[in-house]
């Protein structure tokens, strides 16, 4: 360990995993916040946290067993001239959760659903946190299959896990505010999270999509719809100036 600690090749691969892993946490993270979204407000945090911590343990628990993940990826059956792994039935059973549950909020956010009553409220809080762990699983499992082929000293692969699940947690809640705040935003987070559940049906079939291309286009997207967000703010002052002199008029008059 203490050959680790003194190895400038360790600290470098720490921080270059943490990073990716940071990257590849984005969509698990808006997953979340868009889940815990419809709880009550006092619980939103703590199902939160549930869901990163969940998370972490989760990619702690796969690289204890790297051996088996490694054989996930050998095939098991060809259907159709496709050779299927134990991972790409884990990812396309994710996918298909992924696209039904984006496509399903957006429909409700179209169509203005409204919550259901105090007793459906109650049950939703462990029915979403066994969504978040399901949900946990494929995501975790992409990110440590991704953290075996770059880094070989396991210790290194938790602490980066480790350190990006807390940044993740730091982060979490004000992401999770800033899009509940914006509709506009929260549109374009479930349309993120339906092309990754396009992403990960295709890599099940073998049809590998570099993330990169999604994370630019999302990145791209968001810059623009925050631009729009300012200029909408903009728009709105002289109007707020205008009403509140026309109410100062009103109570000026006798």
């Amino acid at each position: 360990m203490l050959e680790l600690l003194m190895d400038p090749q360790a600290w470098a691969a720490f921080a270059t995993l943490t990073a990716l892993e940071l990257v590849l946490g984005i969509d698990n993270v808006i997953f979340i916040s868009i889940l815990v979204e419809k709880l009550p407000v006092e619980k939103r945090e703590i199902a939160r946290r549930i869901g990163l911590f969940a998370a972490m343990f989760m990619r702690i628990v796969l690289l204890m067993m790297l051996a088996w993940i490694v054989g996930l990826t050998a095939p098991l059956f060809t259907l159709f001239d496709n050779e299927f792994s134990g991972r790409d039935i884990v990812l396309l059973l994710g996918g298909l959760f992924l696209l039904w549950k984006s496509v399903g909020e957006i429909h409700q956010s179209m169509e203005g659903g409204e919550e259901g009553t105090a007793t459906i409220a109650a049950r939703s809080f462990s029915m979403i946190i066994v969504q978040i762990m399901l949900i946990d699983i494929v995501f975790s499992l992409d990110s440590i299959i991704t953290a075996v082929g770059m880094v070989e000293q396991v210790p290194v692969m938790v602490a980066a896990v480790v350190a990006s699940v807390a940044l993740m947690m730091l982060f979490a809640g004000a992401i999770g505010r800033f899009v509940a705040a914006h509709p506009t935003i929260k549109m374009l987070a479930l349309a993120f999270l339906t092309v990754i559940g396009v992403v990960l049906i295709a890599e099940g079939f073998g049809h590998h999509v570099p993330k990169g291309y999604i994370y630019s286009a999302m990145a791209f997207s968001v810059a623009v719809e925050m631009l729009n967000l300012r200029m909408r703010k903009r728009a709105s002052r002289p109007v707020d100036l205008i009403a509140s002199a026309a109410a100062g008029e009103e109570k000026g008059k006798p």
